[in-house]
């Protein structure tokens, strides 16, 4: 998840990807109870998470509930932060569980399972992955889930049109083509353990090449691919676009509308486009945690979630899809948004799994 400002305080005001690397330490949010006698509900999120304060507003003015949002960093540390705070919950919602940190939030049986009424309206095409990572009652209408999708995104490969046009060179389609020499020294990707697309990126790779995602990563090595840290410093340093000098980069599908949206001059077209090829596919959860000191205005707050104005104010805040069917998209996410016809899916990734590829991943392009 990312966001974009225009003008000379882009980089500053950028609430960066979410990155997936995990910190055990424990910090202390301000959880100060409400006033007595005052209803509120605390949503503990990633540091990413963002949504209008009129939306915010609309729910509290709806039902006399006050909403606290408590960032905890980025999505593994806010999840191992609720995880070491299990027993005495700092909190009654977590939001930014995405679907590569799944199992270590249902291993630790963090959630307390509830139905949103709205629960039907959710992408058929998102459930139906779900339920085919786990099992089917898993994320069901037949069974209170212990996580609800919020929203959904795809991580893609984005490149800079004018780049390629101005060069007799083809724009790449696949993974197969990043690795031809012709491509050589054009491609930024993000470490996986410090980046939530970095990670989506690897992923999606071992997926393509199944038993030979080792060869893959070694020719990616060898064909002088550029590794950054975050999403942030690989788009705003290292991309063409932005002056860098690296025509190819992973991003998102929702990266060409951002880019018309915040465009200084306006432009009709967007600047960049995505190898649909080369995507896959973030789901991004909410629950009720165990133990919740408000689990009446959380179940509540849950449903309002899945609601139009809020799912409706994710592609212009956090530039994502909203998961509930019903929501209308913005125009520029219509005209610009790129949407792959079948995206990567590893399906559960579970905690040794993530350490052995991460490992493999570090020898081979780190070491």
């Amino acid at each position: 998840m990312f966001r974009f400002r225009s003008g000379a305080l882009l980089a500053s005001l950028l609430l960066l990807l979410a990155a997936c690397g995990s910190d055990d330490g424990a910090t202390t949010p301000d959880t100060a109870a409400a006033p007595d006698g005052e209803r509120e509900v605390v949503v503990l999120t990633h540091d990413s998470f963002d949504v209008s304060t009129d939306v915010i507003a609309l729910f509290e003015e709806t039902y006399g509930i006050t909403v606290r949002l408590v960032p905890l960093g980025d999505a593994g540390t806010a999840l191992n932060q609720a995880i070491l705070t299990a027993d005495a919950p700092q909190g009654d919602i977590l939001f930014g569980v995405d679907n590569t940190f799944l199992t270590r939030a249902l291993d630790a049986d963090l959630f307390d399972p509830y139905l949103p009424g709205n629960f039907e309206l959710i992408n058929a095409n998102v459930l139906e992955e779900l339920q085919a990572w786990s099992s089917a009652a898993a994320f069901s209408v037949d069974n209170p889930p212990p996580l609800v999708p919020i929203t959904y995104g795809d991580v893609c490969v984005n490149y800079d049109k004018a780049w390629f046009a101005a060069r007799d060179l083809a724009v790449p389609t696949d993974f197969v083509d990043l690795v031809d020499p012709a491509y050589r020294g054009l491609l930024t990707i993000m470490n996986p353990a410090t980046s939530s697309p970095g990670l989506a990126f690897m992923l999606a790779s071992i997926t393509a090449f199944d038993d030979e995602y080792l060869s893959y990563w070694r020719q990616l090595r060898d064909n002088d691919v550029l590794i950054t840290n975050g999403w942030s410093q690989a788009y705003y340093d290292e991309f063409s676009i932005s002056g860098g000098d690296r025509p190819l980069v992973v991003s998102y599908a929702s990266s060409p509308p951002a880019e018309v949206l915040f465009a200084d001059p306006p432009v009709d077209e967007a600047p960049t486009g995505v190898l649909l090829d080369t995507c896959f596919r973030q789901v991004e959860f909410a629950g009720i945690l165990n133990g919740a000191a408000n689990r009446a205005e959380a179940e509540l707050f849950l449903e309002f979630m899945l609601d139009i104005p809020f799912q409706e104010d994710i592609p212009l805040t956090m530039f994502v899809f909203p998961v509930n069917t019903q929501a209308v998209l913005p125009d520029v996410f219509v005209e610009h948004a790129e949407m792959p016809e079948t995206v990567t899916s590893f399906g559960l990734l579970t905690d040794s799994q993530r350490d052995v590829f991460l490992a493999e991943w570090s020898a081979i392009m780190l070491g």
